[in-house]
């Protein structure tokens, strides 16, 4: 005698999107039980400082491609910073990243909570009659994703409760759609001795140069996103990022290409020197001991570079690590950080990292603006030495402000607090950093242990004209920092001396042709 088959699932209705404090990419609010009923609906719960968000968005994009009239993603933005909470700040994300799908500001985590949520990116798969499938989280979940969907697909064809019949949103980019001359530039190198400024043009996917005064020289890429080598107006980028220079040798984290890129600046070609082209998201080689052939190797979201003699440092901010590149032997391989996301000092190889974006030099150290930490570490050069943090204390301890980097008991005495720096350079004893999410460049005393606000209004002077909108990117020449000013499409110049900030006459600079 068989036993007797389990009775079937009984359907959990998913909670509805209530509580949202605004809709982007959309006319309005959207409605599981009326707007989207009959649709497959997958819920991306994000957050727009995360690497791993950043990272689930290709398959996103794929999905939503492949099951055009039967699916809809939903981005449900939750935040950590506080900076993130602002719709204004989530509506620039939506562009910079190029998302095309509704989002919702879930400011004060309500659609979080009603879904029980515990992490960023976890995807909730809804069924067309308003049923939760389930849950799941992090990367690579794009095969898994795709099966569900399609068995979806087939079983609410065949009970009649499928619309396929396509929606169409009111996107953001409708209204912003790329044609400044610059669109979210993210990284910026001056070049004091050839007088020339290299500008990560990020989301027109190129590379802008003009001389210090910013009168355009040229422009490294078409301005479509790929990874084509070649001459400069054949190449491609996929939002560049952190540059280093020597002599007319440029070299370029391509970011979302997951490759190093190495520009001739007299022949005027591209080629790639370090990955495959494709995201390494494992963690083998997070545990390499030895260097490995530098095109052998996937990299990981690479988002700057500092050079020093023939090693190239990167900020591996998808690995969590720093990793180097020897530009002799051409190879590869980590240089400090275990590849696990948090905050701990220590050995090279035992400290941990939290999506470092910022790396610069004084010839001795490395400096690193650890984003997710909102911290400042010091990393000794020569493959030897403790890893030290300067500013931060946790991946949930951030805030804007000034003082001592680190108090023997900070329960006591107030620490220097950061919010999601992503940009950091060295000049005279001093660190500048693009303190991102507080819009200001501040400035830390390697003498004196002291962090302080260079420049950038402070929280009183509301009505005036902000200096910075989530700057990422500092380098300094001939006594002035540029800034990459990323959400207001600009270059900053910010005086050492005086503190005045001014914004660079870019003339002779272009958007990039409208594609085909």
């Amino acid at each position: 005698m068989t036993d007797p088959a389990p009775p079937p699932r009984k359907p959990i209705p998913a909670p509805e999107l209530e509580g949202g404090v605004a809709w982007l990419n959309t006319a309005g609010p959207l409605s599981l039980k009326k707007d989207l009923k009959g649709k497959i609906v997958l819920l991306d719960f994000w957050t727009l400082c995360c690497i791993n968000c950043m990272h689930i968005l290709p398959d996103l994009a794929k999905l939503e491609k492949k099951y055009a009239n039967q699916l809809v993603v939903i981005g449900v933005h939750s935040p950590k910073f506080e900076n993130e909470k602002d719709t204004n700040s989530i509506r620039k994300a939506i562009l910079r990243y190029q998302i095309e799908h509704p989002v919702v500001n879930d400011a004060d985590h309500r659609i979080w909570n009603a879904y029980d949520v515990e992490a960023w990116p976890t995807f909730v798969l809804i069924d067309p009659e308003g049923n939760l499938v389930g849950y799941t989280s992090g990367e690579g979940r794009y095969e898994l994703l795709d099966k569900v969907i399609e068995k979806l697909i087939e079983e609410h064809r065949k009970k009649r409760t499928l619309d396929e019949r396509p929606l169409r949103f009111d996107l953001v980019r409708f209204r912003e759609g790329g044609d400044t001359p610059l669109f979210f530039p993210g990284k910026v190198l001056a070049d004091a001795e050839g007088k020339r400024l290299f500008i990560a043009d990020s989301t027109h996917h190129r590379l802008v140069v003009t001389d210090l005064e910013g009168n355009h020289l040229f422009t490294i890429g078409t301005g479509q996103a790929g990874a084509a080598d070649g001459p400069f107006d054949k190449c491609q980028f996929q939002d560049p990022q952190g540059m280093a220079l020597r002599g007319n040798t440029l070299y370029v984290a391509d970011r979302k290409n997951h490759l190093i890129r190495e520009v001739d600046l007299q022949a005027k070609t591209v080629r790639s020197i370090a990955g495959t082209g494709e995201q390494d998201g494992g963690f083998t080689h997070r545990q390499l001991n030895e260097p490995v052939p530098a095109r052998s190797i996937g990299l990981n979201s690479p988002w700057d570079l500092c050079l020093v003699g023939d090693t190239l440092y990167i900020a591996m901010a998808g690995h969590h690590q720093i990793w180097a590149y020897d530009l002799k032997k051409r190879e590869i391989g980590p240089y400090a950080g275990t590849g696990r996301e948090n905050i701990r000092d220590g050995p090279l190889r035992f400290a941990d990292f939290a999506q470092p974006s910022g790396i610069t030099t004084d010839g001795r150290f490395l400096y690193i603006a650890d984003c997710e930490t909102s911290s400042l570490r010091k990393v000794p050069l020569g493959g030897d030495g403790r890893v030290e943090t300067l500013v931060g204390r946790g991946l949930f301890v951030f805030g804007d402000v000034d003082g001592p980097g680190r108090v023997a008991d900070p329960s006591s005495a107030q620490e220097a607090r950061l919010q999601h720096a992503i940009g950091v350079v060295y000049h005279d004893d001093k660190l500048y950093v693009a303190d991102t999410y507080n819009n200001k460049i501040k400035m830390f005393d390697l003498r004196t242990g002291r962090l302080e606000t260079f420049a950038g209004h402070e929280s009183d002077w509301p009505l005036l004209p902000q200096h910075f909108h989530e700057p990422a990117g500092v380098s300094y020449a001939a006594g002035k920092l540029y800034v990459a000013d990323t959400n207001a499409h600009r270059i900053q110049v910010v005086d050492l001396k005086t503190r005045q900030v001014s914004t660079l006459p870019l003339r002779g600079v272009q958007p990039p042709a409208p594609q085909p």
